[in-house]
């Protein structure tokens, strides 16, 4: 859980089955907590049930069958959760994991997991059908609710074949134990989810699973030996906790679930047939932790790929550019980058010293030897404060004092800054605070470079970012719409998404497509340059984006990118765009979902 803290900030829980527990005894154990530091408050309060052992008896410390009986949270299966909550409000009701209480062993249920399902009422109104009555409409209690109904099923199924055959009560309940068939329950709860999502569930007989997207939208690894069975949505977490090798870690399939029975039994299941693998981008621009071998590449390639625009740029001119990067998970991609900018001086001098060596002067010759890409870390995070996923309201006040500066490197109006940022989403912190304190430097020209393309659509499977105004691609755009005489692009498109609601999810289509359609990715990032560009700023901004194209070569096998194309993987994700920009034509600031 801590080699994965980069994927929850505001809160965390964890809960614990014991196995073959005796009739009366307590044998299911949860905590959560939304403590500063949710991670250490857990296992603390967990650790502080050992204290009297230590104190008083401490050869019981090495008696695991006492310390199963006597003591919570000693148990065989083991499940914990990060929330990194980028919707919804932060209290405890929020935090995974979840848990269905029944007096039977096999209908107790819990659950965490990351995901986002697009068709929350339809799954409601699926639950109200099968005379459910859900505490509140959200997805968290649609999946639990809904694998907790054909839980009870199949236990019901069970119980009255082997009550047919004159079994006792007691048998039939050990029987069920382990005959549940999880692959099925499955299968019927997931028949008509929409979403990215990686669940994971244990029963409380001790039976568990983790199951994944049929699209592969969210990440999801496992390892398994013949001690320990432990899946994760990031490899390293499971490298650096368990001293495993890379070529050890699995990925779990799309469609598939990792199910794990009681007796220690592993396979993997399709309970829903795959589609095309639309593995998320953005985890692996953003989101996901850096330090998985892959993911690092990716992000360096990110940045070397993006060189020949910014040589464009500062107009080859390395002498008078200093390089840096903001904020610290773009600094991968700035590495790739420099590797790139390297590469062109190799052959900057190569080239010269074939053609030209012998009309260099011995000067020419030191300053052509002695060229190298200009290194600064300028842009400094002085808080540890994340506003990317803030309450919107409290976002303008921290971004401004989130960023200080390295003073004394830039030559005053001389020099070009290039910065490399991972994405640019809303631009707030960049307008707000960066480009205002860079410009202190007195620097000739602004450069922001983005390694991930303009975010341009509602993401609803991940990150959640659902309304359209939030995007400085989009405000861009309507701006360029607006200025040009064409507003009734606007309009058309607002009826065209205003209609499609109507039509079931698989047969709507993205008509926001239309709002950019008229212009060059070039001209929407000029725009973005003056949107996000301060008042009294005297450098000149210019913004430069990733290439879709080239996203794609540095992640092969990651092609989810509808933030950036609007090609959603699943028919829900057409019905959130058009409903976001409905939204926002009517002024209405809530979830597309």
């Amino acid at each position: 859980m801590e080699k994965q803290h980069n994927r929850g900030q505001d809160g965390a829980g964890i809960a614990t089955i014991k196995l073959d527990m005796k009739p009366g005894s307590r044998y299911i154990s949860r905590y959560r907590s939304m403590a500063q530091n949710a991670v250490a408050d857990i296992f603390g309060y967990v650790q502080n049930k050992f204290v009297s052992i230590q104190e008083e008896t401490p050869e019981l410390m090495k008696d695991t069958e006492f310390l199963k009986q006597n003591v919570s949270f000693i148990g065989e299966v083991l499940l914990g959760h990060l929330r990194y909550g980028t919707h919804g409000k932060n209290s405890i009701e929020n935090c995974h994991p979840f848990l269905r209480q029944n007096n039977w062993m096999t209908r107790n249920l819990v659950i965490a997991g990351n995901f986002n399902m697009t068709n929350v009422d339809e799954l409601l109104e699926q639950l109200y059908e099968l005379g459910q009555h859900p505490k509140e409409k959200a997805d968290t209690v649609t999946v639990l609710e809904k694998i907790g109904h054909f839980l009870d099923d199949e236990n019901q199924t069970l119980f009255d074949e082997y009550k047919k055959e004159g079994l006792s009560n007691v048998e039939i309940t050990q029987k069920i134990s382990k005959n549940l068939n999880l692959a099925n329950i499955l299968r019927r709860s997931a028949k008509s989810w929409d979403g990215g999502y990686t669940i994971s569930g244990i029963v409380g007989n001790g039976d568990a699973f983790v199951l994944r997207d049929p699209s592969g939208i969210r990440p999801a690894f496992y390892y398994a030996d013949d001690e320990v069975v432990v899946a994760a949505s990031e490899r390293p977490a499971i490298q650096t906790a368990f001293k495993v090798q890379i070529k050890n870690v699995k990925e779990i399939e799309p469609g598939h679930a990792l199910i794990i029975k009681k007796d220690g039994t592993v396979t993997q299941e399709m309970y829903r047939e795959p589609t095309e693998k639309r593995a998320c981008s953005f985890e692996r621009i953003y989101f996901s932790r850096g330090s998985d071998a892959d993911i690092y590449k990716e992000r360096k390639k990110l940045g070397q790929l993006l060189c020949p625009q910014v040589l464009k740029a500062v107009n080859y001119d390395i002498k008078n550019t200093v390089f840096s990067f903001i904020p610290n998970t773009a600094e991968v991609s700035f590495y790739g980058m420099v590797d790139g900018l390297h590469e062109y001086i190799r052959d900057v001098q190569k080239d010269t010293l074939v053609n030209r060596k012998e009309k260099l002067s011995d000067g020419e010759l030191d300053e052509l030897l002695s060229m190298r890409p200009r290194v600064e870390k300028l842009a400094i995070k002085d808080v540890k404060l994340r506003t990317f996923i803030t309450q919107d309201a409290d976002r303008g006040e921290m971004v401004a004092h989130v960023y200080d500066t390295t003073y004394g490197v830039i030559k005053n109006h001389t020099d070009t800054l290039v910065a490399v940022d991972d994405s640019i989403v809303r631009g707030t912190t960049l307008k707000q605070s960066i480009i205002k304190i860079i410009d202190r430097l007195h620097p000739k020209k602004i450069i922001i470079v983005s390694s991930a393309p303009q975010i341009r659509y509602p993401d609803c499977y991940g990150i959640d970012m659902s309304k359209m105004g939030q995007f400085v691609a989009f405000d861009a755009a309507i701006q360029l719409l607006i200025e040009r005489g064409m507003e009734h692009i606007i309009e058309e498109v607002y009826q065209k998404c205003k209609a499609s609601l109507l039509l079931p999810k698989e047969e709507i289509i993205n008509h926001v497509k239309e709002i950019y359609r008229p212009f060059q990715q070039q001209e929407i990032s000029d725009k973005i340059a003056q949107i996000i560009t301060p008042k009294d700023t005297v450098a000149e901004v210019e913004v430069i984006y990733q290439t879709l194209d080239n996203l794609h070569v540095a992640c092969p096998d990651h092609s989810g990118d509808w933030y950036f194309s609007g090609n959603y993987p699943t028919p829900g994700g057409n019905k959130v765009v058009n409903k976001a920009f409905v939204n926002w034509k009517e002024g209405n600031n809530q979830r597309a979902y």
